[in-house]
């Protein structure tokens, strides 16, 4: 079975890193489109405490425990993922999703040297809408 088809079949929450309350925004845009699909959208930016009415976090460490975080999703630049990358192992994400346009060697050994999925550079509405229509 293909890799993001999966990732995409099983997670249940995404923690959307750099998500943005405008509504011009891709963030937002990705996040609404993902909520309408079914998924639990938690929002990571320490700008706001609020985003899409729903509580926002400054960081993924500060997401309550009970959370199990299936996906983060980032919309960061790619020199700031490498400690997001360091954030999602510890709060035990399985997958680390680098939006489209966003790529990190780094981040991507992080990731695979601690066993968590790791996309990049692809945006996860066009990837659910490719598999999902």
């Amino acid at each position: 079975m293909d890799k993001i088809k999966n990732i995409l079949e099983n997670a249940k929450t995404v923690a959307v890193v750099g998500l943005s309350p405008k509504p011009e925004r891709a963030s937002y845009g990705v996040a609404k489109y993902l909520q309408s699909r079914g998924y639990t959208i938690i929002p990571v930016n320490p700008v706001y405490e609020e985003v899409m009415d729903l509580k926002s976090y400054p960081s993924l460490l500060d997401i309550p425990g009970n959370i199990k975080i299936d996906i983060v999703d980032v919309f960061r630049k790619p020199e700031d993922t490498p400690p997001i990358a360091r954030e999602a192992i510890k709060i035990k994400a399985s997958c680390l999703w680098l939006q489209l346009g966003i790529a990190s060697e780094e981040s991507q050994k992080i990731a695979s040297d601690a066993g968590i999925d790791y996309i990049q550079d692809k945006c996860m509405k066009i990837e659910y809408q490719r598999y999902f229509g």
